[in-house]
């Protein structure tokens, strides 16, 4: 039963809805302008199960006429760009997205469920990013191979045209500039596609950026990963697809892109580990592990999800983790001193709940475990940061993703033991290591399976390094310098010189 406090929040939202959204159409973007459909599906706020507005729902006809639209844009005018002139525009896009930044932010927070300040740095993070591919746009060269003397031979670098990105839920605006920062740098075309649970700073980017770059240089197509995602995917003109999401929806782009042999990126799910050595500082560690299994109420793909503790120092690290994680303040994401939100769907909560329920027969509940008492969030998709202790590696909950607020906790007693147990998963996508000791933290920084090891925090995620997983956490990479390569073809150029003659 709805209370006075539920109501008041509610209304506060429905407000900010229309304030959110009244300046912009939030529509799929093909050819330079917003693109109409036959039919629209709805994008609900996570913290008051409200509708926030409608989105015109894309089919497969859609996105190939998107995916016409970026060959067209490519062929008659993008193609022809200089670099210079693409840092450029990207340089104005930049400009004109930290015009909006708390708009964005606002649309980011209501369409995720994610705290105001969250989303706030998490536009900045996406600015940042365009802003790295804007700055190194310019020095993209190519090399001179001194091979022979008779022979001048020299690298080109050229973009492949048309490229695909597939964005998840859970980063909306960043996980799009991850995309198409080294992609509009390298020369290429884009189709986006965001999820169907948050499409809206996506599409609103898209409307900011017609006024930046020429029809059919990026479009956004809106819809669901069956078949928008799909079309994406396999079209034969797509000649590049990059993808974020879970790992059973990247091994379907990996096979969809096979048919006509587009290269794929995918950054895919993970259960990362954070190892705590028994010389660990437990005052910056206990923060770092809640840092990487809470922020973002979990729903985050490095996730600290599984603390490998050593036996010595496990105890005091349980009873501090456990006050932390009860430390978190769970409310309305647009409130300031709200540290935690929602989940971002109904599907989510229910998976998370699914697993505190088998996490209760399989190892220690120390702490959360459900929805909050609190009855002003009753409407939303709340869930209390939940830990367990005890947990077997071989438990579900130690195992399987499980993309919300909940941790494990296990021991070890040697670092042939701590790596093991770090390894003994198919994920790799991060992992942490808590020590003071330079030697072990380099040593299990080599030895631990993940792409991005993060030593005594969690973060910060930086554009100038590369961004990505080892086994079942994807292939390619994410951000740096080295992903220009992911997005643009090499080709060498032979000149053989005759001998000089007058």
């Amino acid at each position: 039963m709805a209370t006075e406090e539920t109501s008041d929040m509610r209304e506060r939202h429905v407000q900010r809805h229309e304030e959110a959204t009244a300046g912009g159409a939030f529509a799929p973007w093909i050819g330079g302008e917003p693109h109409e459909t036959g039919e629209s599906f709805e994008t609900v706020d996570p913290a008051v199960g409200v509708p926030i507005t409608s989105v015109p729902l894309c089919d497969a006809g859609d996105v190939d006429r998107a995916i016409e639209a970026a060959r067209e844009g490519f062929e008659r005018e993008w193609s022809e760009t200089t670099q210079a002139e693409r840092s450029r525009r990207l340089f104005d896009l930049v400009d004109r997205l930290r015009e909006h930044v708390e708009e964005l932010a606002h649309l980011e927070c209501l369409d995720t469920g994610k705290p105001i300040s969250d989303a706030r740095g998490e536009v900045e993070g996406a600015i940042g990013t365009l802003e790295y591919y804007a700055s190194i746009c310019r020095a993209q060269e190519g090399r001179q191979v001194q091979a022979q003397e008779d022979l001048h031979l020299y690298t080109r670098h050229e973009p492949y045209g048309v490229v695909g990105g597939i964005v998840p839920w859970n980063f909306p605006i960043w996980a799009a500039a991850w995309k198409l920062g080294p992609a509009l740098a390298a020369g290429n075309c884009v189709v986006l596609k965001p999820s169907s649970d948050s499409p809206l700073t996506a599409t609103r980017v898209a409307e900011l950026a017609a006024e930046v770059f020429p029809d059919g240089v990026l479009n956004v197509v809106t819809g669901p990963g069956s078949t928008v995602g799909a079309r994406i995917a396999d079209h034969e003109e797509v000649r590049k697809v990059s993808f974020t999401g879970g790992t059973d929806a990247g091994e379907a782009v990996m096979r969809s892109a096979a048919g006509h042999l587009a290269p794929v990126t995918l950054e895919l799910g993970g259960k990362s580990p954070f190892v705590v050595f028994p010389d660990a500082d437990l005052d910056r560690v206990v923060d770092a592990v809640a840092d990487g299994i809470f922020y973002a109420t979990g729903q985050i793909c490095d996730a600290f999800s599984r603390a490998l503790v050593h036996e010595d120092v496990h105890e005091e690290f349980r009873e501090r983790f456990v006050e932390r994680a009860e430390s978190y303040t769970l409310g309305d994401p647009l409130d300031d001193a709200t540290t935690m939100g929602p989940l971002t769907s109904r599907e989510q909560f229910e998976t998370v709940r699914e697993y505190v329920e088998i996490g209760s027969e399989e190892a220690d509940l120390l702490t959360g475990g459900g929805r909050p008492d609190d009855p002003t969030l009753a409407d939303g998709w709340y869930f209390e940061p939940t830990v367990f202790g005890g947990a077997d590696n071989d438990d579900r909950i130690a195992r399987e993703e499980i993309f919300g607020p909940v941790q494990t906790i296990n021991t070890f007693s040697t670092y042939e033991e701590a790596i093991d147990l770090a390894n003994d998963t198919r994920f790799g996508l991060a992992a942490g290591i808590g020590t003071e000791r330079t030697d072990l933290a380099h040593n299990a920084a080599a030895d631990i399976d993940a792409g991005v090891v993060y030593v005594n925090e969690y973060g910060p995620i930086l554009p100038e390094a590369p961004y990505g997983g080892m086994k079942d956490s994807g292939i390619g990479r994410d951000l740096g310098r080295e992903v220009l390569d992911h997005y643009r073809q090499t080709k060498s150029v032979y000149l053989n010189l005759g001998e000089p003659s007058l």
